[in-house]
């Protein structure tokens, strides 16, 4: 681009100059450059195009810069929900987001390799923090729902019934999910009409914040300690490799 504008630039106010003749003539060679000058002028501007474009093809890349993530992390537990053993050597804290697609491929694809090799083996505990982003009108309503059905004892059925089947995510299509599930759906309304679970989510969206998560999935890796996870924190839908190297490594730190 660079070379561009400046031999762009250049050619014109050579020649509105007069400097760049057409054809030489006796009148031109008095008042003006002769040809001979014209054409030193022209291989000078091809000189100066081809040493541009040299510098454009070696240079490299300008890469765009992009939201900073954390990498650590300390958290203290207070009940949230949770899967695997409370004594499992290690922790891995989930903010996730009913309505990201990055969080459903993460339920997809890599948590159930998490629960069959780790989690149901005793080594790992995984607990869920939500954190419904802004630019998600219905992921609000939904962690509430799964909340909701956490208080008749169904959050985790609620939980996979969202990413599983995404819906809607409309009060009835929560109301219905309620339903199929036997919960008291009476009791379920009233809990969403009511906002009766907002302040746990929030208190979970502060936390997030306050650990500078900014994007869904995000999780936080640690050693089990009682009620505090201490460790590392990974962004994004990772396969499963980024999760056992991790998990590797506070095993092998122990």
């Amino acid at each position: 681009m660079m070379k561009l504008i400046i031999v762009s630039a250049l050619i014109p106010v050579l020649a509105c100059s007069g400097l760049i003749a057409q054809q030489p003539s006796d009148e031109a060679n008095k008042q003006g450059i002769t040809r001979q000058q014209a054409d030193d002028i022209l291989l000078e501007l091809r000189a100066i195009h081809e040493l541009l474009d040299r510098q454009v093809r070696t240079s490299p890349p300008i890469q765009p810069s992009g939201p900073s993530y954390p990498t650590k992390g300390t958290l203290k537990l207070d009940g949230e929900p949770s899967r695997g053993s409370d004594t499992a050597p290690v922790t891995i804290v989930e903010f996730t987001d009913y309505e990201c697609p990055f969080c459903r491929q993460f339920e997809k694809t890599t948590l159930p390799e998490l629960l069959r090799k780790y989690v149901d083996t005793g080594k790992v505990r995984i607990v869920v923090h939500d954190f419904p982003l802004n630019i998600h009108v219905k992921a609000m309503p939904a962690a509430e729902a799964a909340h909701c059905a956490g208080v008749q004892g169904k959050f985790w059925p609620m939980h996979d019934s969202l990413f599983s089947q995404p819906g809607d995510l409309s009060t009835a299509d929560l109301v219905a999910r309620a339903g199929a599930m036997k919960l008291n759906v009476n009791n379920f309304r009233k809990c969403l009409a009511t906002g009766a679970q907002r302040g746990e989510i929030d208190k979970q969206m502060k936390t997030a914040s306050n650990l500078q998560i900014v994007a869904t999935p995000s999780f936080l890796i640690g050693r089990t300690a009682s009620d505090v996870v201490d460790g590392a924190i990974i962004t994004g839908a990772q396969p499963l490799s980024a999760f056992e190297a991790k998990i590797l490594e506070i095993g092998s730190s122990r």
